[in-house]
């Protein structure tokens, strides 16, 4: 991928807003694209200006999640399944247990070792 192949896509994403989502353009659209350098090329960056969408600013160092955080949450959200919570303090308490549970389970050797 460079920024010429890049700036095509740009070009593709407009016309297929144009198609399948009509007067969309006149009301903007916001796009996010990370930092990487294909999208901070220049030919992509004019691309992105010719398409008239509005770039969204991403921070060099954002918060994002990390590889680590899709094992987290996928668990979290099998352990959550088909539970029923009464109010939002419950089902707080449950997540807290879930990752306790799992600091205490997977990392409690790690941390004696240290």
């Amino acid at each position: 991928m460079n920024g010429q192949y890049y700036a095509n896509l740009l070009a593709q994403a407009r016309e297929a807003v144009v198609q399948k989502r009509r007067g969309k353009l006149s009301r903007g659209v916001l796009f996010l694209q990370d930092n990487a350098s294909v999208h901070t090329a220049r030919v992509s960056r004019q691309a992105l200006k010719d398409t008239g969408f509005s770039e969204i600013d991403h921070p060099p160092y954002s918060p994002d999640l990390a590889p680590s955080d899709y094992f987290l949450f996928s668990n979290l959200k099998k352990e959550l399944r088909g539970r029923r919570f009464v109010d939002d303090n419950q089902m707080k308490m449950a997540v807290e247990s879930h990752f306790e549970g799992i600091f205490f389970g997977r990392f409690e050797g790690v941390i004696h070792q240290m």
